[in-house]
């Protein structure tokens, strides 16, 4: 984790995906002492002042400079909020968001040229399992994208896009993707049903099945391709049903159908 200096992260949010960041930080080494979380709501501040870190209702109590701002709030709100930060702005301070659809545009249009990061985690970040992809204006340096990886590598993965119209389908893969795979798992266990399992029953070996296989993806040399022949026997059953999953009106065309239609939603949303 990147050293920080006084005031050195800000956290606008203290919702679902700005807690997860928050406790991801403090258990990677991060002082509590080092971090300001601006949080209107009473309840929400409580807690998160419960972990030691300094809370503020708003960004007019916030110190008078920042290495690191990330911005977790709602991008419907964004514009409202981001003005708040102007003062902030620098050379020296870099501003992240992890807002969907918030282009680095709208950053810059309310703080100036100063260095933006646009980043897309998902909601496994919750559980530090997350896989997050950013960009970065050109007046980001090196360090301070390292910066922002560090904070970001303490929820999950961290990669890097070279061109900021990438984030579009990388909202459509890794961002919508977890909805893509609950879905799996609820029609998995659906069709179990349907073959006569018990609900419990198929819940449970379509939870532990896809677990299982993630798991088995992400520590194994092979590719999900070979994972797959692996599984298959010749003329078998996972072979019969292979051949619907991957027919000409399979999964294979039906996600490509799906992820087009996330990229476009997200570029629409974005402006």
């Amino acid at each position: 984790m990147a050293n920080t200096r006084s005031g050195g992260i800000i956290l606008a949010g203290g919702g679902k995906m700005g807690s997860a960041l928050l406790t991801g930080w403090l258990k990677s080494g991060v002082k509590a002492a080092e971090v300001h979380v601006v949080e209107p709501d009473g309840e929400a501040a409580g807690r998160l002042a419960a972990l030691g870190v300094n809370v503020a209702t708003e960004a007019s109590e916030l110190p008078q400079a920042a290495e690191t701002v990330i911005f977790a709030v709602k991008p419907q709100i964004m514009n409202e909020v981001v003005p708040h930060y102007k003062r902030l702005a620098g050379a020296e301070t870099v501003f992240l968001s992890i807002a969907a659809g918030c282009k680095i545009a709208l950053f810059e249009s309310h703080l100036g040229a100063v260095p933006v990061v646009r980043a897309m985690p998902n909601t496994p970040a919750a559980i530090g399992l997350g896989m997050t992809v950013a960009c970065a204006n050109p007046k980001t340096s090196e360090g301070q994208k390292a910066r922002c990886q560090g904070l970001l590598e303490a929820v999950g993965e961290v990669a890097w896009a070279a061109e900021e119209s990438l984030m579009d389908p990388v909202t459509a893969v890794s961002g919508s993707g977890p909805a893509y795979v609950f879905l799996l798992i609820e029609t998995l266990a659906a069709a179990g049903v349907e073959a006569g399992l018990a609900p419990d029953l198929a819940m449970r070996l379509a939870r532990a099945t896809v677990r299982g296989a993630g798991e088995l993806a992400s520590r194994s040399d092979d590719g999900p391709d070979q994972l797959r022949v692996n599984v298959t026997s010749p003329g078998g059953t996972t072979a019969a049903a292979l051949d619907v999953l991957m027919g000409d009106d399979g999964l294979r065309p039906l996600m490509k159908r799906a992820v087009l239609a996330a990229t476009e939603r997200s570029k629409a949303l974005a402006g």
